[in-house]
């Protein structure tokens, strides 16, 4: 998020109160198994750690500084810490198993949407919990790519706004996809998306809200 630390829990209590739909927060496995919430690969970005997440222990991962004096948080914790819809993005395949456990744990199928770049992430997690819903998410890609997401058993596509036409738009719905455009955080990138008539647009600052679905 553009205006709190990014995936912590005080930026999602925040895009809470700010009224959007849904949060959307990045998925890791640490080196024990858990469900961490980061964007990237590795902690140096984000943390006043360094070193790859899957490298890291739970505890370590914890006693990071993510910002602000905020921790690393897990998905359990967020779960807890907000009543909002979620679109949990799966950044690497194995946390796949990992997260649709924890869906048929706490019956998340209504709750959690479940995105990934990952082909085979999207339709793992769509094979185990029974009623998910799943987004294939793409920052380049070809004509192929609606039936990439029928393959993979996704209902909605996710696409970099910057490259989004209305050919791609077009096929979406013709395949029965919901189209969300990222990251919507200009105003320039706002009228595009209204002009395509997107289902959804995801954003880092809830203050650009004005009207449709926004996730932030």
């Amino acid at each position: 998020m553009g205006v709190e630390p990014e995936n912590t829990l005080r930026s999602f209590v925040r895009a809470e109160r700010a009224g959007m739909d849904a949060i959307e927060l990045d998925l890791h496995l640490s080196k024990d198994g858990a469900l961490v919430v980061m964007h990237d690969a590795e902690v140096d970005r984000t943390t006043d750690g360094t070193g790859p997440v899957a490298d890291l222990t739970l505890a370590e991962l914890r006693g990071l500084d993510a910002g602000r004096g905020e921790r690393v948080p897990v998905l359990d914790e967020v779960l807890d810490a907000v009543r909002s819809p979620i679109q949990a993005e799966i950044k690497d395949v194995a946390a796949a198993r990992v997260l649709a456990e924890l869906m048929l744990r706490r019956d998340l199928a209504a709750r959690v949407e479940v995105s990934s770049f990952h082909d085979d992430a999207v339709a793992e997690v769509g094979r185990l919990v029974p009623g998910a819903r799943t987004v294939l998410v793409a920052e380049e890609w070809g004509p192929d790519i609606a039936e990439r997401a029928r393959a993979a058993g996704a209902g909605a596509l996710a696409l970099d706004i910057r490259r989004l036409t209305l050919e791609t738009a077009d096929l979406a719905r013709a395949a029965g996809l919901r189209l969300i455009g990222w990251v919507v955080n200009t105003p320039q990138h706002l009228r595009l998306a209204r002009a395509l008539e997107l289902d959804g647009v995801t954003t880092d600052y809830p203050e650009i809200r004005r009207t449709g679905r926004f996730l932030a």
